[in-house]
């Protein structure tokens, strides 16, 4: 088992691109897909694609986040690559929709982000499960609902290159 004590940097800094090019041409590059609830994690267990098995275990100040390079050898690395995210879509029909859908997903301590009048929920199990404790709400026709799924790369992004994150995720 590797272990991993750090974060190099990311896949996009010049210094480290040119390297992991040159790898890749070579098939040189591993890639250890991390879910993206995962990510602020700083211990996990994992496999990469190829098969190694990773212990991470990251200082406080450095989390894990789409393009994270993990390892880089002369003979290889190891990159690591945020799985796809999945959201439940929800738009209430009117305010008091709105009310009491907040009023449940808070109670469910889902962690959500908030579009304009909708709000999504991550999905984080089988959307059925989401959708059962919503069911009075969709059923009547108060919810409109949906499942979108989005790379992960966008917050990820902007967490590796400044260093912090201007989500609205909410989550306890």
């Amino acid at each position: 088992m590797l272990r991993i004590e750090c974060v190099l940097g990311s896949r996009v800094e010049p210094k480290l691109s040119e390297q992991l090019h040159r790898l890749d041409h070579r098939g040189a590059v591993d890639v250890v897909h991390v879910p993206v609830v995962d990510l602020a994690r700083r211990r996990l267990l994992i496999t990469t694609r190829g098969g190694e098995e990773l212990a991470i275990a990251l200082p406080r100040h450095q989390r894990l986040f789409d393009g994270a390079v993990l390892l880089l050898e002369e003979e290889r690395a190891i990159v690591v690559r945020a799985a796809t995210e999945r959201w439940l879509r929800l738009e209430p029909r009117c305010l008091s929709d709105a009310i009491e859908l907040g009023y449940q997903v808070g109670n469910l301590h889902w962690r959500v982000r908030f579009e304009g009048q909708v709000l999504l929920v991550a999905l984080e199990g089988r959307p059925e499960d989401y959708l059962a404790r919503l069911e009075g709400l969709i059923e009547s026709r108060r919810v409109g609902v949906s499942v979108i799924e989005e790379a992960a790369d966008h917050e990820a992004a902007h967490v590796a290159e400044h260093g912090h994150s201007h989500s609205n995720h909410h989550g306890h």
